[in-house]
């Protein structure tokens, strides 16, 4: 049976971020192609137009921050399906828990050591790769 390809729209801010993302996901042969939106307002620009199959949502953005992001695209009967991945450095002030009533579909914690980030990246791309879900 043939994956289908997996469209991936990825916010985040800072170049370092995604670069190692780039680097984590390149050591595998995932078929998959990767936007970038540095902020909110640059994901909801895309998404006038494009349906990812899933979103790698960093919290801390400039101009529309994560949760704003959430609140805003859940809103959207066209857009609200589209599975949302929190990747961040750090604990955040609102509760996971509250994330999750929010509508998202994972939270990951970025660990420092990057052969732990990128198993972590690669398990969620392989997951999502590999889900019924966006073969629809």
């Amino acid at each position: 049976m043939l994956q289908a390809k997996l469209k991936i729209l990825l916010i985040e801010g800072y170049e370092i971020e995604v670069i190692k993302i780039k680097r984590a996901i390149s050591k595998n042969n995932y078929d998959y192609s990767l936007t970038l939106a540095t902020n909110g307002d640059e994901a909801i620009t895309f998404l006038e137009e494009n349906f990812p199959n899933i979103i790698l949502l960093d919290l801390d953005t400039p101009k529309t921050n994560g949760i704003e992001f959430i609140s805003i695209l859940k809103k959207n009967n066209d857009l609200k399906h589209i599975p949302i991945i929190i990747l961040t450095n750090s604990e955040i002030n609102k509760s996971i828990s509250e994330l999750y009533k929010l509508g998202i579909a994972g939270y990951i914690l970025k660990p420092l050591e990057f052969d732990e980030y990128s198993s972590k990246i690669n398990t969620t791309i392989k997951y999502w790769s590999l889900n019924e879900f966006i073969k629809l």
